[in-house]
């Protein structure tokens, strides 16, 4: 069990497609009722906080928002549940923790709100965000092993334990700060994430009006699940089958980085929503701040669309500006003359990998004496394409398969010649020699050589710091990070480093590449474990990393199911992208001379990303191979 986390989960911003995830269970009575989808992202403003286990279930804050109130009460349903069906905001922490201590054996958590950055009642979800937020906190102080699915689900019910009663895309906000597509079958829930073009520049502003979303809900909530009047069946068709292709419009909009025909597609969105839904509720929907807004000749020079938020009326507003001066002058425009608190959401394309380091600098002790004429890097093998290359040719070649652009080699400073002269043409005597293939591999090598860097390693003090030699190369953009003494074959189309790449582009969290190892080959590697993120059993939630333990030890506190319930064990299949923040560990663990086995170690400054911001691991389609000992390089020349 977790002492203390730091959290902090986003408000939510539903780009497209407000009021289609209750829309979409109405499916369970009616099938003919379109499923329901919607994009939503977080947002930069959320609530931020610390959790530790209790014997109570507490909540505490500081904040002038809650006026020196806190909520302290026995981990009992009743009590909880009692709780909860008061209303206001302490009801959605003791709904959830009534639904937790219903469906778990868990103790209790004393959470602290040390700031919150997100507006109240802005249609925004600050309940929701709270909501995930004490899920979370029990799901990673108990090892409950929910993956953010669950952690939403977990929210979701919670949350209906209140008077409130909000719709299922509210607990988006478990995602974190980028846009995700959800659809709403009924109860199921489905989402993905969506990558973005290029910079969108949003602005959100509080219309500072008033709304009644009971009653919005309510009067919506008439026109099904069958339609009876012309009304009604508007209502279905602009959250059915317009949405739907409303949605599918913006999704492609946002893949393409197109901002001027995402803001138009905003307005006809809006317009659409009321023409077709806000009769159903006029006295809320008819919005005469919103519309305002939306008509008001100065903020259309600095905006390419408009629309409402949420379950809409005058609560709050969305606009794209046309670009981040437009942005700033459109906040300062609502502020000083509108008197309309707004703040600023900048979506970025997702971080590519375009980078990649491989460290080179060992002797290769167990290779003696061979390593001492010929470097691991270069051992040959038999490629594929019939011909020999050393490792390390292999290994650029799929590199640039993967669209690695630039690549740098950690290496000894007395070894720089020898890695120069791999890479220097052949003198036209011995070229003239080669077959027509082998010439083509000559100019392929100088090619190479043009998207290599050489860093030099002095001290030799570990893996850790053979890899933070590479920290002033990465320039904080992620980069992948591959061993010298292995080398991989793919199973599928895409190579495995593309494959590590692809995931950790939709993921963007530090990523470790990951194989399924024997229980009795556990005492040889660290050993990762967590609870699968994904149905197709690929994307790992990390909560533990162990290097070699025991089987015994393995067996009992690291195993990873799958779904039909059988055990596997997890080792670095040898790949990794790493962010900025792994170099942030390792510089701290270098300056506090922080060591295992006496050396600074990866393993270390990765647990340390885990616990400040979580760790991903992937499981790839292919095989490594290992030339790092006498044994495994005669099973490599004998299966590569």
């Amino acid at each position: 069990m977790e002492n203390k986390l730091t959290l902090f989960v986003p408000g939510r911003l539903c780009l497209f497609g407000e009021h289609s995830d209750w829309a979409g269970m109405h499916r369970m009575v009616n099938s003919a009722v379109p499923v329901g989808a919607a994009i939503v992202t977080g947002i930069e403003q959320g609530i931020y906080a610390t959790a530790e286990p209790a014997e109570r279930f507490i909540l505490t804050s500081d904040l002038d928002f809650y006026k020196g109130q806190s909520l302290d009460c026995e981990m009992d349903t009743d009590k909880l549940l009692a709780v909860a069906r008061q209303g206001g905001f302490f009801s959605y922490v003791a709904g959830v923790a009534s639904y937790i201590n219903d469906n778990y054996t868990v103790g209790g958590v004393h959470i602290h709100v040390t700031d919150m950055t997100l507006p109240i009642k802005s249609g925004l979800s600050s309940s929701a965000a709270i909501c995930v937020l004490v899920a979370r906190a029990f799901n990673q102080l108990y090892r409950l092993r929910m993956n953010t699915k669950g952690e939403m689900q977990v929210a979701f019910r919670g949350e209906q334990r209140t008077p409130s009663r909000c719709g299922r895309l509210d607990q988006a906000c478990a995602y974190g700060v980028r846009p995700v597509l959800m659809e709403f079958d009924g109860s199921e829930v489905e989402s993905r994430g969506l990558t973005v073009g290029s910079p969108l520049y949003f602005c959100i502003a509080d219309l500072c009006g008033q709304k009644d979303t009971v009653k919005i809900l309510a009067d919506l909530n008439k026109c099904y699940p069958f339609a009876e009047t012309e009304k009604e069946r508007l209502v279905q068709e602009a959250l059915g089958e317009d949405n739907r292709a409303i949605i599918e419009e913006a999704r492609q909009l946002l893949v393409k980085g197109d901002a001027e025909a995402l803001g138009a597609l905003m307005d006809r969105a809006q317009a659409n929503f009321d023409a077709k839904v806000a009769p159903a509720c006029p006295e809320e929907l008819t919005s005469p701040i919103l519309h305002s807004v939306m008509t008001d000749e100065k903020i259309r020079q600095w905006v390419y669309g408009v629309k409402g938020v949420g379950s809409q009326g005058d609560g709050t507003v969305q606009f794209l500006a046309r670009d981040e001066q437009s942005l700033h002058d459109l906040i300062e425009y609502l502020d000083r003359e509108r008197g309309m608190p707004a703040f600023s959401l900048t979506l970025k394309p997702g971080r590519r990998v375009k980078k990649a380091v491989i460290p080179l600098a060992g002797f290769g002790t167990r290779l003696y004496p061979a390593s001492k004429m010929v470097k691991k890097a270069f051992l040959p093998l038999i490629d594929s394409d019939g011909l020999m290359k050393p490792a390390l040719l292999i290994l650029l070649e799929q590199l640039e398969e993967a669209g690695i652009e630039e690549i740098a080699l950690i290496i000894g400073r007395e070894e720089e010649a020898q890695y120069e002269q791999f890479f220097t043409p052949l003198m036209d005597e011995n070229r003239n020699k080669l077959s027509e293939a082998a010439r083509a591999m000559d100019d392929r090598l100088r090619e190479l050589r043009n998207k290599i860097t050489f860093l030099f390693q002095g001290e030799r003090l570990g893996f850790g710091h053979a890899v933070y030699q590479s920290r002033a190369f990465a320039a904080e953009e992620p980069v992948l990070l591959l061993l010298g003494d292995m080398v991989y074959r793919s199973y599928e189309e895409r190579g495995c480093m593309r494959q590590l790449i692809d995931a950790f582009e939709n993921v963007g969290k530090t990523m470790v590449s990951l194989h399924s190892v024997p229980l009795s080959d556990v005492v040889h590697y660290g050993i990762l474990t967590g609870y699968w993120e994904d149905e197709a059993a690929r994307l790992l939630h990390v909560d533990r990393m162990v290097e070699k333990p025991t089987d015994d030890f393995a067996e009992e506190y690291l195993a990873v199911k799958d779904k039909k319930g059988w055990k596997e064990y997890f080792a670095v299949f040898g790949q990794y992208v790493l962010t900025n923040e792994v170099y942030e560990a390792l510089e701290e663990n270098i300056r506090l001379d922080k060591r295992s086995g006496g050396e600074i170690q990866l393993t270390d400054a990765l647990d340390m990303v885990r616990e400040r911001s979580g760790l991903a691991g992937y499981r790839v389609n292919g095989r490594s191979y290992d030339l790092g000992l006498p044994q495994s390089y005669r099973e490599t020349l004998e299966a590569f």
